[in-house]
């Protein structure tokens, strides 16, 4: 796997509902869904695809979770474990250890100390099927095109995750009454932002845009799928719109169209 360390190399859906979330994000996306053996022998994970390329996937919340049905990033480590310890000694906790899966790698669940999820993951896919995943990607279509943490202490959250995955930030925007949009780069791109929740009642999470042809062509769209627009559409800085929306699970996702400048 060509990525840097510290950038996001897979994005899953938990869900408890996997054949609509297959109806509903084929639709707004655009993407393919296909069964595939799980690695752990439990029940089959389906992927997203992108013509022929895996882009995400789905799978029911594990058991044990510390969350229901949300969005969660994979971000690639050199040594899961090492980087377990680094996090456990800044505050964060593991919720589910370091596991190896046969044709995937070695992944963990684990939270911020702020609580927010996400997965650590040192890739190790079977033979011939070495590359760089594309998951992640300002430019490509279907793929995660913006990460955004809103977290209760960015000021913590920063040199949290610039410890444990290397990333630095350079650019700050202002929202005003909001506080600051802090920007997060890794790996040598811009990765996203994070920003503080704006009211107590604010869930703590990442969120993750998609990218597709036109936020406004399926806003209409997404409610008549069963989900919820939340904000948009609206243009940010960048030359691009977004939408922030919920799929039919409840889940929290982002859209996003234009090319990023």
């Amino acid at each position: 796997m060509a990525n840097p360390p510290g950038t996001p190399i897979w994005y899953e859906l938990l869900t408890t509902d996997v054949e609509g979330a297959k109806r509903f994000y084929g639709e707004i996306v655009g993407w393919t869904a296909a069964a595939h053996p799980s690695p752990d022998g439990g029940m089959p994970y389906t992927i997203f695809n992108v013509g022929e390329t895996g882009v995400a996937g789905v799978a029911m919340p594990p058991e044990g979770a510390p969350t229901g049905p949300q969005w969660l990033a994979y971000f690639h480590v050199e040594d899961v474990d090492a980087k377990l310890a680094e996090l456990e000694r800044a505050g964060g906790k593991t919720h589910m250890p370091a596991t190896d899966l046969p044709g995937v790698g070695r992944i963990a669940l684990v939270a911020d100390p702020q609580g927010v999820v996400f997965y650590l993951m040192k890739p190790a896919p079977p033979p011939g099927m070495e590359g760089e995943s594309t998951s992640f990607s300002a430019t490509l279509p279907g793929r995660c095109a913006w990460n955004e943490l809103v977290t209760s202490d960015q000021k913590a959250a920063l040199p949290f995750y610039g410890a444990l995955l290397g990333w630095t930030s350079t650019e700050v925007m202002s929202m005003g009454p909001m506080g600051d949009y802090t920007f997060i780069d890794g790996g040598g791109e811009r990765l996203g932002a994070m920003m503080d929740r704006a009211a107590p009642e604010q869930p703590l999470k990442w969120t993750f845009y998609f990218t597709i042809p036109d936020v406004d062509a399926v806003a209409e769209r997404v409610k008549e799928l069963g989900g919820q627009i939340i904000m948009g559409p609206m243009d940010v800085p960048g030359n691009q719109r977004i939408i922030l929306a919920l799929d039919p699970q409840g889940v929290s996702v982002g859209f996003v169209s234009g090319e990023r400048q």
